[in-house]
């Protein structure tokens, strides 16, 4: 008997609504703020939407199929390979000038596609990726937290709170936890044996909690606030986090929940609502 479907799984959900989300906030930009440079790297939301809009493309190829992913991911390899910077690859796997709103229907559309394609996948699928192979319930997961986290960005640009945090925020909690691993073999460290405890509060007060065992090293506080790190859009040193042991510590001046090569995460201070 083939495997069902995961039309119902509930991160497909919850990356519909964090795209909802996220789409509320750019129909809410001025003309002028889709090219104003944010914290994250001087980009603007126009960068951030053609990137976000590139992902999508690449991740609709993994959920295709492995021969088109491979295709789109070995000709973007060549073309930096041959100079081209991140923008104009960007630009190349889009085939696309499009710029604010006509740039923010197309994310929209592509992401749409992505999302009903996925939905037909069976629960126990595994998609290629530019980092490790996922299952497609964390490669879901993932295109949220790259939502997520580069709307944050556009946010602090704003000079606005972005809403309440959802029940949803749990997946890139999740993912940040299971990225531990990651985080230290992307920057060529060896990994530590004991994962830290991570113990935080969810925004509806309850407790979300990790690797319990582990007495000696320890994060603990708001979910939202971990979150903030292991996307790299808050130094740990600006949050409410308490990290205790040096395993941990040092996890928190690296984390990296996403794939690519290694990032250094931001500076104290350096980003903040605006």
């Amino acid at each position: 008997m083939a495997a069902s479907g995961s039309g119902g799984m509930t991160q497909i959900s919850d990356l519909r609504a964090e795209a909802d989300e996220f789409d509320s906030l750019l129909a809410s930009l001025r003309q002028g703020d889709w090219t104003r440079p944010t914290q994250f790297k001087a980009w603007t939301a126009e960068d951030i939407v053609r990137h976000l809009h590139a992902g999508d493309l690449l991740a609709l190829a993994s959920a295709t199929g492995p021969e088109t992913f491979a295709r789109m991911y070995d000709e973007a390899q060549a073309l930096r390979a041959g100079g081209k910077t991140r923008r104009e690859v960007e630009l190349v796997r889009i085939a696309s000038d499009d710029t604010g709103e006509a740039l923010r229907r197309r994310w929209r559309t592509t992401l749409a596609r992505l999302c009903d394609t996925l939905a037909t996948k069976p629960a126990d699928a595994r998609l290629k990726w530019a980092g490790p192979d996922m299952g497609v319930r964390m490669f879901t997961t993932a295109r949220q937290m790259e939502i997520w986290s580069h709307g944050q960005a556009i946010y602090d640009l704003v000079g606005r709170d972005r809403p309440a945090p959802a029940a949803r925020l749990r997946n890139i909690a999740e993912i940040g936890v299971r990225t531990f691993g990651w985080t230290f073999s992307v920057h060529k460290l060896s990994v530590p044996q004991s994962v830290p405890h991570v113990r935080l509060r969810a925004p509806s007060g309850e407790i979300w909690e990790w690797n319990a065992g582990n007495a000696t090293d320890r994060i603990e506080g708001d979910a939202l606030a971990f979150c903030q790190v292991v996307t790299q859009t808050r130094n740990v040193a600006d949050t409410s986090l308490t990290v205790t042991g040096d395993t941990a510590r040092h996890w928190m001046s690296i984390a990296q929940c996403f794939a690519g090569p290694p990032e250094t995460p931001p500076a104290r201070g350096t980003r903040f609502r605006s």
